[in-house]
């Protein structure tokens, strides 16, 4: 049994029509389902299910649901070729950066901003290691 694909990711949300916008203005994924409690977004073979924060328990019970303001817990990664270049086309989107683009030590040129339920989500790229 292999459990290295990962299949889809659920996002709790207290504002669900401004997720559905915020992904599908800012990543231009397309919608793939939709009903009153949730919107469903593609990236390539990976689902992120944008769900309606009232709805959560039902899918993690006994677990309980962590209010937004408690702070990130994870952070979602795109690795792309050009992070500058995405930080415009952000900037055009009117997403707020909160740190970068910077130079990451471990190799990477990273930036971050959290989308409207407060997860957060990096951008990055990997840098050549300096000459030495």
């Amino acid at each position: 049994m292999s459990l290295k694909h990962l299949s889809a990711i659920s996002l709790f949300v207290e504002d669900l029509p401004a997720a559905r916008v915020f992904y599908v203005d800012v990543f231009d994924v397309p919608v793939v389902y939709e009903d009153d409690n949730c919107a469903v977004v593609k990236f390539d073979s990976v689902l992120i299910n944008l769900l309606q924060v009232a709805h959560a328990p039902e899918i993690i019970a006994p677990g309980v649901v962590a209010p937004r303001d408690a702070g990130s817990r994870f952070q979602i990664s795109i690795w792309v070729p050009d992070v500058d270049a995405v930080a415009a086309h952000l900037a055009k989107r009117g997403v707020t950066i909160l740190q970068g683009p910077i130079d990451r030590a471990w190799g990477m040129r990273t930036l971050n901003f959290v989308d409207p339920a407060g997860h957060s989500w990096e951008v990055a790229q990997q840098i050549p290691a300096p000459v030495s």
